[in-house]
């Protein structure tokens, strides 16, 4: 029997290691970060527990890793279904739906994830952060940024503003009104993307501002997005 080649055992790591990553979601989602241990997730992804020491540094690294993947695969999954479209603002709206989305229909994962991004380590540089991050940069490009290098992060931080103030233990705000927020912020109508059911909230509601971290002025607007960042820095 020959050896297999370097292209097959490359392809072999590739998908053990996005079982690791698939179980962890799926168990910190069943039963919280404190309750799952990386035996749990070996045993859920069929993998010897060494392997994921070797692919990981750590539980929370490992975490970060797996949310990272979900998040990216949510959001190319929103940016391309159908009907397909190459239009900057829709593209904007969907990106926008697909995080906010992750928030409400995922909470102990996500608030587990943003108290880990919060404490010392931060964010772990890894691929699936680099493929989500990608996503968002070209995002904010096709939504027609002139400063992408300003513009992306300013939509980041806008986007963990929102999932925050979405999880918020005992002072939640509305994925509705935080989406309504964000549409403004970036000039959407409210039908693109993938409105949620009930009602519109009204524009102007008490504390429609309070959740989100960066004044209006710095967003990016189609075709004006750099001018408005320097005027904002006064540059």
């Amino acid at each position: 029997m020959s050896p297999r080649s370097a292209q097959v055992n490359e392809e072999l790591r590739r998908r053990s290691r996005e079982r690791i990553l698939q179980a962890t979601v799926e168990l910190v989602d069943e039963r919280g970060y404190e309750a799952t241990t990386l035996a749990d997730i070996a045993a859920r992804a069929g993998s010897a527990r060494g392997l994921i020491s070797y692919y990981f540094p750590g539980k929370r690294q490992l975490l970060q890793s797996a949310v990272h993947r979900l998040m990216h695969l949510t959001l190319a999954e929103a940016l391309e279904r159908e009907p397909r479209t190459e239009d900057g603002r829709e593209r904007m709206a969907r990106a926008i739906d697909a995080i906010l989305g992750l928030a409400e229909d995922r909470p102990v994962l996500m608030r587990t994830h943003m108290a880990g991004i919060l404490q010392a380590e931060g964010f772990v540089r890894c691929p699936e952060q680099q493929r989500l991050a990608e996503l968002l940069r070209d995002t904010v490009v096709r939504y027609g940024s002139e400063d992408v290098d300003t513009d992306y992060p300013l939509l980041r931080a806008l986007l963990m503003g929102a999932v925050v103030a979405v999880l918020l233990p005992g002072a939640p705000m509305p994925g509705a009104r935080l989406r309504s927020e964000l549409f403004q912020r970036y000039g959407l109508e409210w039908e693109r993307g993938a409105p949620p059911d009930g009602p519109r909230p009204p524009d102007g509601a008490p504390g429609a501002r309070t959740a989100l971290p960066v004044p209006p002025d710095r967003v990016p607007r189609q075709g004006s997005a750099s001018r408005s960042s320097r005027a904002a820095s006064g540059r």
